[in-house]
């Protein structure tokens, strides 16, 4: 019996320690108000999206979350909304600039009438959040296979759109949420412009790979925007949040979710914690120089290999604009 205890009093010491030393990350320290301010955030409803947008809005900002699902979206309103209440302690921002706005980044035609609806209605946009994204099979509305289309193509489009509001607001920041596993993408270019789905067998194997290519696509756009925004007063940056446990995995087949979930709940961040990095981008004041640049647990990291090859960055740009149209 002693030996069992001892056994699983070291499991406990381990995973605590691998918990708070790898996993748990560290916290945004930015102490920034935003009254005045509009931000918008993809994928806002749910998971980092939504604890991003919460910090923003206890921070005085009026925060588009741009989403797919109304429903969805509409509760985490609610939810961002309500004053915090002394009973159940529940941390909200009374925050009534709350709002929601429809945007399929699968969609071009829909990510072109949520820019225009922006530019048409809102007088400004401080800070734009590219946060939303997904690990899934399937193809978009234009053809494109889902990661690529949701994670780079949909925000391409959504960022030039709004880029002349952004640079009349400024100074203003585009956020763009990458991850770690932009070091094991690739960018093809051939099945991008054929419309080619990169995951024909559906695989775990396909699937996943073709996430780590639509992250390695969001480092290098944010490497390009950079160069084409210099002397402006629009900075950008990308980043990976940390190992998040969300709904990312969502689109992937249940036998995929049994396997990953239960490691996901143990070792994962929750999506507070991952927000933090983002929010470090988006406020931290004396980083403008650092602009086109990669952080992770809210410091500058180095991006891989393939996401320092300013060639590749320039040629993904142009091709970009011509899948979207933009060009």
């Amino acid at each position: 019996m002693m030996a069992l205890l001892g056994f699983v009093a070291i499991v406990v010491a381990c995973y605590v320690l691998l918990y708070y030393c790898v996993f748990r990350g560290v916290r945004c320290l930015s102490p920034v108000k935003l009254m005045g301010k509009t931000v918008i955030v993809t994928g806002g409803n749910t998971g980092i999206g939504k604890a991003t947008a919460l910090e923003l809005a206890k921070r005085g900002a009026r925060v588009i979350l741009a989403c797919r699902n109304k429903k969805k979206a509409e509760a985490a309103v609610f939810d961002i909304r309500r004053v915090r209440n002394c009973y159940t302690f529940m941390q909200k921002s009374g925050n009534n600039q709350v709002v929601f706005m429809q945007l399929d980044l699968a969609s071009f035609q829909s990510v072109r009438s949520f820019a225009e609806t922006i530019l048409e209605t809102e007088p400004r946009v401080d800070i734009l959040i590219n946060n939303a994204g997904l690990m899934g099979s399937g193809c978009t509305e234009d053809g494109y296979s889902m990661a690529l289309g949701v994670n780079h193509l949909g925000h391409f489009l959504l960022t030039n759109l709004l880029l002349e509001k952004l640079q009349q607001c400024g100074p203003s920041r585009i956020v763009n949420v990458s991850a770690l596993l932009h070091r094991l993408g690739n960018i093809h270019f051939s099945l991008m412009a054929s419309k080619q789905d990169l995951e024909t067998d559906f695989s775990i194997w396909h699937t996943f790979q073709a996430y780590c290519d639509s992250k390695l696509c969001n480092v290098l756009f944010t490497r390009e925007l950079a160069n084409k925004l210099e002397c402006s007063r629009v900075t950008c940056y990308s980043l990976h949040p940390g190992i998040i446990y969300t709904e990312l995995c969502r689109n992937i087949s249940l036998w995929q979710q049994i396997l990953i979930i239960p490691f996901a709940k143990l070792f994962f961040l929750d999506p507070k914690g991952g927000s933090q990095t983002t929010l470090h981008c988006a406020l931290q004041e004396g980083i403008e120089t650092l602009s086109g640049r990669y952080f992770s647990s809210c410091a500058l990291q180095q991006v891989g290999h393939k996401g320092q090859d300013d060639a590749l960055a320039k040629k993904l740009w142009e091709v970009s604009e011509r899948l979207t149209g933009l060009t």
